[in-house]
Formats: C-alpha cells, sequence, structure tokens
C-alpha cells in the first residue's frame, strides 16, 4: 500500500491528514468549527495550512513514514482555497518528487456519509452541495458506488430542480449548500443530512483508489478545477474504473 498525505482547502475549512496502508494515522483541521463556501483570506486558514503541513510531515518523518503521493481537493470551490491547497501540493510533489493525486471535492463529501451508512435505500441517490450565495449551489448526483448519475454543474435551486429523480427514488442532500434549499425543493423523497463536511481525513479511499489505478496528475501543468470550467474538465471518477 502506500503513505499519502491529504490536504482539503476548497472552503473556508482548511484540513490535512496523512493516511497508510489504508488508515489515516494522523489528522488535523482549522478551525473546527463548521466552515462555509467564502474564500480564504489571509489571517485565516490560508496561514495555517503550511504549519498544519509541517506538523503532518513531522509526525511521518518521526515515525520513519516515507511519502508515496500527495492527495489535494480539486474542486469545485472556492478560488482562492483551492489554488492555496493545490500550490502547496505542487510544491511538496516537486520538493520530495511525489506523486500528485487529484480529488473531486463533491465525491469528497459523499465518503463520511457512506462510511456512517447514512443512507438506508438501495436505491438512493447523494446530491453533494456546495453553497455558491442565493439559492445557487454547485452539485452533482451519485448512486451509492459513487457513479454520477448527473454531471457536477451550477444549480438555481427551485421546486423543480431535481424533480425528475425525486419522483423515481430518495435523494439525500447534504454539504453546505444543502440546508438552505431544503424548504424549497419540498419533496417528501428528499432528505437533509447535516454536518458533512469535506475534511482531509475522508479522501483516503479516493486518493488511495485513484494511485492504485495509476490515475495521477502532471505535476507541471495541474491545476483546480474551478466553478466556471469545471464541468467541461471533470477527471474520471476513480471508482467505477
Amino acid at each position: 500500500m502506500s503513505c499519502i498525505l491529504h490536504i482539503e482547502t476548497s472552503t473556508t475549512l482548511c484540513s490535512v491528514a496523512v493516511s497508510d496502508d489504508s488508515q489515516v494515522i494522523y489528522h488535523d483541521e482549522w478551525p473546527r468549527a463548521e466552515g462555509d463556501a467564502a474564500p480564504l483570506e489571509k489571517g485565516s486558514a490560508a496561514e495555517r495550512l503550511g504549519s498544519m503541513v509541517d506538523e503532518a510531515m513531522s509526525f511521518t518523518d518521526s515515525h520513519a513514514i516515507p511519502f508515496d503521493a500527495v492527495a489535494v481537493s480539486c474542486g469545485p470551490g472556492s478560488y482562492t482555497g483551492l489554488r492555496i491547497g493545490v500550490s502547496m501540493a505542487k510544491g511538496l510533489c516537486y520538493g520530495r518528487g511525489l506523486k500528485l493525486v487529484a480529488v473531486p471535492t463533491l465525491e469528497l463529501l459523499c465518503v463520511p456519509v457512506l462510511l456512517r451508512e447514512a443512507v438506508q435505500d438501495d436505491d438512493a441517490l447523494l446530491c453533494p452541495m456546495l453553497d455558491a450565495r442565493r439559492m445557487e449551489v454547485y452539485a452533482g448526483l451519485y448512486d451509492r458506488a459513487l457513479r454520477p448519475v448527473r454531471p457536477v454543474q451550477a444549480d438555481v435551486v427551485d421546486g423543480d430542480t431535481y424533480r425528475e429523480w425525486l419522483d423515481k427514488r430518495p435523494v439525500y442532500f447534504f454539504g453546505n449548500g444543502a440546508k438552505k434549499c431544503m424548504e424549497t425543493i419540498g419533496h417528501p423523497n428528499a432528505h437533509l443530512i447535516e454536518g458533512i463536511l469535506p475534511l482531509a481525513r475522508w479522501m483516503q479511499p479516493l486518493a488511495e483508489r485513484r494511485l492504485l489505478n495509476q490515475q495521477v496528475e502532471d505535476v507541471a501543468y495541474f491545476e483546480p478545477f474551478y466553478l466556471k470550467d469545471y464541468v467541461a474538465k471533470m477527471p474520471t471518477n476513480p471508482l467505477t474504473k
């Protein structure tokens, strides 16, 4: 197996984790309270990321565990946050000769939902949402195997936005854009799961699968998937390989 450093900065919540042989052996988050979708700003998590990464690497160095790769959340998300996280990841890959793995943010949000077995319906769909202000969100639709049912896109949410899926089966909504939408969606098959955050410690299964399948990025040319061009540049889902 492999040792991976995970970095997540797609929202104001900044987090770092280390996994080794499919186990998360270190993780840290800042701030510990729930963040929102505003950009990372000077004086907040943007300044914390460097020291958090240093502490994670000191931990692995003290245990004589060599890194094999760096995994970074690649969007959608805050332009500033993604840029900070990807710049840090690329610098580490250059400096230590490591592989770079990109993890889509909305797939990452699905991981704690699946691990907690929060969805009981076999035919249910998962709809992770990132807040884009007002009644706009960036959302995807996945089945329980994390196969995409609909491409990630920007949605202006009204009563009909997800009706074609809600009329057929349960849909579970989560992420920092979900709660504000529930009254507007107003369907008996719509379910809200609260408290789901994009944390680096949930990246392990997605990053490890991509690394196993040799789905790594060109460090020199890789850019995160900013909101304006996310759909066109969406990477292949590693769990469908």
